[in-house]
């Protein structure tokens, strides 16, 4: 039985609907692959330059609960100065030659964490999954493989402002936080907030819970921040919680 707008249910007659001509022009718009192009090239660069909107902050999402400040994720793309072939070989390289101890410093990293380089397009990333504080995660890592690091971040865009890593580690710390992908609320509200508190809108109203302006945000969004990490990602073990993990083995949190 369906019941949609104008379409018959089950006794035949036409259900009532409040949806005009109008309105269901402009919901198939969207779904128009011209208005699609001609909005892209026309009508999003008019929005950006009436509603100015500011990239968002990279990471997680910082929690009081401590059960949420596990298995946090940092996405790290960096993008290399060499734009070809042989910019990313040398990503490959720098990563080969310093792997012993880059993974041995991993090893004593004082975090709970896993993680892998990865080379995507003209990007060098580091994929990251971390227990516990952002700061102290990276003060830890630098602390282990600064000055190996610093192969790696010679190559990046932006890098010679950090190196030496070992010895610049508040400067490095932020220069992470910038190139860490912003991750999108799971929820629609999570996101408006987001979007205020970086405006220094701390109020709640109820004008910016409308959701029928969320598409429009969204996009202006994308805009700024180009690359994202679609929400928290899923966080368990097999039947056990890294918080139970971490009490058995009697190492707190």
């Amino acid at each position: 039985m369906k019941c949609a707008a104008g379409v018959p249910s089950g006794g035949g007659k036409s259900m009532p609907t409040d949806e005009g001509l109008l309105d269901r022009f402009v919901d198939w718009l969207p779904k128009n692959l011209v208005f699609k192009c001609v909005a892209s090239w026309t009508l999003v660069p008019l929005w950006a330059r009436l509603t100015p909107v500011k990239p968002l902050p990279g990471g997680p999402h910082p929690s009081f609960q401590h059960g949420d400040n596990v298995q946090c994720m940092m996405n790290l793309i960096m993008p290399l100065k060499i734009k070809s072939p042989i910019g990313r070989a040398e990503a490959a390289l720098a990563i080969a030659q310093n792997k012993d101890a880059i993974y041995a410093g991993l090893n004593n990293v004082g975090t709970v964490h896993f993680a892998r380089f990865v080379i995507v397009g003209d990007n060098i990333c580091m994929f990251s999954v971390y227990d516990g504080d952002f700061t102290n995660y990276i003060r830890d890592f630098i602390a282990t493989i600064g000055s190996v690091f610093n192969a790696v971040v010679d190559l990046v865009e932006g890098g010679d402002d950090v190196i030496p890593c070992e010895e610049n580690v508040e400067a490095f710390i932020q220069w992470i936080h910038e190139r860490d992908l912003y991750q999108v609320p799971d929820t629609a509200t999570e996101f408006l907030r987001d979007q205020e508190a970086l405006n220094g809108d701390r109020a709640v109203s109820p004008v910016n819970d409308d959701l029928t302006l969320l598409p429009r945000k969204m996009v202006l969004q994308l805009r700024a921040n180009a690359n994202v990490s679609l929400g928290s990602g899923y966080r368990a073990y097999p039947g056990f919680s890294v918080a139970q993990v971490r009490k058995q083995l009697g190492i707190g949190w």
